[in-house]
């Protein structure tokens, strides 16, 4: 059985092109596309329309947010096919569990109003530091359009084998798949106490360092098929930030997330939560069991 995309729907602009996008990752995955609503996002709208209808109002507004998002997928792409669901619990709890039985999740980067941004924000973190799949974040054009890729290119931030195993092949994947090449970067930092004044020694320790991330580099990218064209980077400084940059002038930006059996908090580390919030791409990040 085909394991479906699933989008997280609320009826703002900022999820409609989250489906939007959605419906052209199936088409080019060639999987079908779930639609999920999670209604308490909506306890208390839509009350005069259910009255009218005899139905709950959290219901009316989650059939019509569903409907509409289905709709504009077979209007977008006709050959996708499209299921909906409307689950009555919270969102964060909902999509997680979703996550078990999809491909991959692609949520928008906040909801329809202050508080819903706030709401859908929390439940994207939150999302992506325990899903069992890779979730996708639509950072970048805030203009609620979903556009082709315009940079031609797909980046991966490679930290320690192996623990970034499962966000490589992901992104390998995405590469071959859009005809692409992958950017793979390595950050490296020189620690302050290897430093030194001497000037016949003062660039020894940056550049063992240097050598070390692109040894790194290397080993990640030893099983990357001979059909996908792979640039590698290596870049002074703290990672979230290299990668913030990278983000400027790619189509996807993908890192890995560690997750540990019994630990029940928050699994996405400073480096994943930092891109999902200042990223100018979208982002994915994809679990790694440790």
């Amino acid at each position: 059985m085909e394991l479906p995309l699933v989008v997280g729907v609320d009826g703002s602009e900022p999820s409609l092109r989250a489906v939007d996008w959605a419906a052209d990752e199936a088409a080019l995955r060639g999987l079908p596309l779930r639609l999920v609503y999670a209604s308490l996002w909506e306890r208390y709208e839509g009350t005069a329309l259910a009255q009218d209808l005899g139905k709950p109002s959290e219901q009316v507004m989650a059939e019509d947010i569903v409907e509409t998002a289905a709709r504009r997928v077979r209007t977008r792409r006709p050959d996708v096919k499209v299921t909906t669901d409307v689950l009555p619990e919270e969102p964060e709890y909902a999509l997680v569990r979703e996550s078990r039985t999809a491909a991959a999740m692609v949520l928008g980067s906040r909801g329809r109003s202050s508080l819903a941004e706030a709401l859908l924000g929390a439940v994207s973190v939150t999302v992506a530091g325990h899903a069992h799949c890779p979730v996708i974040v639509l950072r970048g054009s805030h203009d609620n359009r979903a556009v082709p890729g315009r940079h031609g290119r797909i980046v991966v931030g490679v930290g320690e084998e192996p623990a970034d195993a499962a966000a490589m092949r992901f992104a390998v994947g995405e590469a071959r798949r859009r005809g692409v090449p992958l950017e793979a970067v390595r950050a490296w930092r020189c620690p302050a106490h290897e430093t030194t004044d001497h000037p016949l020694l003062a660039g020894e320790p940056a550049r063992l360092h240097e050598e070390r991330a692109a040894e790194v580099l290397e080993v990640a990218l030893r099983d990357v098929p001979a059909d996908v064209e792979v640039h590698r980077r290596t870049v002074e400084g703290h990672a979230r930030q290299v990668l913030l940059g990278a983000s400027a002038d790619a189509d996807l930006l993908v890192v890995g997330a560690r997750r540990r059996e019994g630990h029940y908090g928050l699994q996405l580390g400073r480096v994943a939560h930092a891109v999902l919030h200042h990223a100018v791409c979208p982002v994915a990040v994809v679990p790694q069991r440790a």
